[in-house]
């Protein structure tokens, strides 16, 4: 499969392909939808190609218009809104057959946020533990995919408390399929899931805006030949424009899609018209000319997405998790998401001053961003009462 080269910023466009999908024309909502289907993988879980990503909202009427609407994957996380999030998705599924949706849930373990590797805390009765409190605020016996969360390093993927976790949940009957979610270092976090024969699912960040997005492609290309399912996520982060164009929106959908080997892609609605946007891509997934312009565009402004490459790791003297930091970031100006900014911030137990005794900062960004700058920025979150935040 031979890519071409796209103008500004160096920007691939796959050409037309034959895909391995269905398509339904669906009653929703009193109207006629055009709904496209792949298969994730070995799983044999059918999905329209567009699903929801909760992680951004608790409106549990913008959920119950998701499902509504022909979307039958729900995302969501242990952690996410410190709960809450699982919680209203429990709510709009109450009451509903449980073979009419799917959902996905992600538990995380403590992690050394420079090194990416786990710590003594992260055990196998930790993790199933928190299996427990999710599968209770969900309100079901079973997840339909668990995820261990946001991983970054091979030794991660391969860490055997948390496959010995994942092994004994299936054996329980409390989770079908096993995977793993990762947005950073994700060559390496695929082609280690790949290998570990462990996992069935794999969630990553898979974007226009990556400099590596070829390798996370390639990565991508072998997991699915080797039967794991692969869902993408951050679809559209990092935009210049705010809010981010039609255009933007339906064409990093599409790019992404573009990719036979990617089966769907969760998107964070915040908005009923959000929903509409992103559904209506599976009209026609061809890529239009003015949307490759967008990207064309796009893909040549830095914006705000970090690349998660971790070569700023090495030369912070204090040892910041400074990728994290930059996902916060977004998530308070890309995301809009002061509430999950704060999560973020929070969970990573910054020191008391952050970025303001060194006269002289030593970190380069690989993209270009002014690391202390927007550390300093987001840092304050973790002193904002978490009363003063809304989702």
């Amino acid at each position: 499969m031979k890519s071409t080269l796209a103008g500004i910023g160096g920007l691939f466009f796959l050409p037309p392909v034959d895909m391995k999908q269905e398509v339904k024309i669906v009653e929703a909502k009193g109207k006629e939808k055009k709904l496209v289907y792949r298969t994730l993988g070995k799983t044999g879980l059918k999905l329209p190609v567009i699903n929801m990503g909760v992680m951004l909202t608790d409106n549990p009427n913008l959920i119950r218009t998701a499902l509504d609407s022909g979307i039958l994957l729900l995302d969501t996380a242990h952690g996410y809104m410190q709960g809450r999030n699982e919680e209203t998705i429990g709510g709009v599924i109450k009451g509903r057959p449980r073979d009419s949706y799917y959902i996905a849930t992600k538990v995380n373990l403590p992690q050394n946020r420079t090194t990416g590797l786990y710590t003594d805390g992260a055990t196998t009765e930790e993790f199933l533990k928190r299996l427990d409190i999710s599968l209770k605020r969900l309100g079901v016996d079973y997840v339909d995919i668990l995820y261990q969360h946001g991983v970054s390093k091979k030794e991660s993927v391969m860490y055997e408390p948390v496959l010995k976790a994942l092994d004994q949940a299936k054996k329980d009957g409390k989770i079908r399929f096993a995977g793993v979610s990762t947005h950073g270092n994700e060559p390496e976090v695929i082609h280690a899931a790949t290998d570990s024969k462990a996992h069935d699912v794999i969630l990553t960040a898979y974007n226009f805006k990556q400099k590596h997005y070829p390798e996370v492609r390639n990565a991508i290309a072998r997991a699915s030949q080797a039967g794991i399912g692969i869902i993408g996520m951050k679809a559209i982060r990092g935009a210049y424009q705010q809010p981010p164009t039609i255009k933007n929106i339906t064409g990093s959908l599409k790019w992404i899609l573009q990719d036979p080997n990617v089966h769907t892609v969760i998107t964070g609605f915040t908005t009923f018209e959000h929903i509409e946007i992103d559904l209506s891509i599976m009209d026609d997934l061809t890529l239009t000319e003015p949307e490759k312009l967008e990207l064309q565009k796009e893909a040549s402004i830095r914006g705000l997405y970090c690349q998660g490459c971790g070569q700023c790791l090495g030369q912070c003297p204090e040892k910041l998790p400074i990728p994290d930091l930059m996902r916060a970031y977004m998530y308070t100006y890309d995301y809009r998401s002061l509430a999950h900014a704060q999560d973020l911030v929070v969970s990573l137990n910054l020191p008391s001053r952050v970025c303001e005794d060194c006269s002289y900062c030593p970190v380069k960004c690989s993209i270009g961003f002014n690391v202390p700058k927007k550390i300093r920025d987001v840092a304050r979150l973790k002193d904002v009462p978490s009363e003063y935040i809304t989702v």
